[in-house]
């Protein structure tokens, strides 16, 4: 299934119009099952779609680690994909449990109070970390678009990537779904064992709250993203150890949370050529 298609299109532009077709991102629904049951129908691109599997795995606290999966298979369907996991144990076993616990009496109004529980859920606390410069900060952020493969070719997506010093963007993903590409950020990191703790997270999109609980998850201490983030986004990267940098431009950006991480020593020279890597 591919990522994007080529559809036709009438342009107005100055009074006048033509025909002409446009590159666009593919979106399809795609089903999350564990041990046989589904837990979740998400609308994503299918594209990286492995790393979808363990990254939503890993932020909805299914599992703990990639190796809780045994079994993965990307299943193509007619209207969609299935992601059919099938758990070890005592994964699996806990799932099931943590099933039969939703399932109870409706109407009682608890759902919504669980509900709401979780969406509020503390996010993972993040441990000390290394200190970023302005300049490593703001050349990782210069080498985010031309990495953007998928959103060059449609202007549609949005991305999240893994920077650190080693490296440069150790690894990048795209989805019409913001939390969708930071999911798949996040199994991409997870199966390829990378250090989380020595880099930053890059964004082209707002910072909400489940990006930063998404982000805790991953073990990442700095959230770096060219939009604003939300008063609830701020209060949760703080409690959570967090450095929250947004508002990302090519003069600089702002940092709402643990200012310590960023340091104002010279940035050296190869520094600077990794980051453009």
């Amino acid at each position: 299934m591919e990522a994007a298609r080529v559809v036709d299109r009438e342009v107005w532009r100055e009074g006048s119009s033509s025909l002409g077709s446009r590159s666009v991102p593919e979106e399809t629904a795609v089903a999350l099952t564990y041990n046989g049951g589904t837990y979740a129908v998400m609308m994503a691109t299918p594209r990286d779609l492995e790393d979808f599997a363990v990254g939503f795995s890993l932020s909805e606290g299914v599992i703990t680690s990639s190796s809780d999966i045994d079994s993965l298979d990307v299943i193509r369907l007619d209207d969609g994909v299935e992601l059919r996991m099938w758990l070890r144990k005592p994964r699996g076993d806990r799932l099931q449990e943590r099933r039969r616990r939703m399932a109870g009496p409706t109407g009682c109004g608890l759902c919504g109070i669980e509900s709401i529980a979780e969406a509020m859920r503390p996010a993972a606390i993040v441990g000390r970390s290394r200190q970023f410069t302005p300049q490593q900060i703001m050349a990782a952020m210069e080498s985010l678009p031309s990495r953007q493969t998928l959103n060059i070719e449609t202007r549609a997506v949005h991305a999240a990537a893994f920077w650190n010093l080693t490296s440069g963007i150790a690894a990048l993903r795209e989805d019409v779904g913001r939390h969708n590409a930071l999911d798949k950020l996040s199994g991409a990191v997870a199966r390829a064992s990378i250090a989380a703790g020595d880099g930053m997270i890059l964004l082209t999109s707002r910072v909400s709250v489940e990006m930063v609980q998404k982000s805790a998850v991953i073990g990442v201490p700095v959230i770096v993203s060219v939009s604003a983030p939300t008063a609830l986004a701020v209060r949760m990267a703080d409690a959570a150890g967090i450095t929250l940098a947004a508002i990302a431009r090519a003069d600089g950006f702002e940092v709402f949370t643990h200012p310590g991480r960023v340091s104002h020593a010279p940035l050296r020279r190869d520094a600077m050529a990794v980051s453009h890597d």
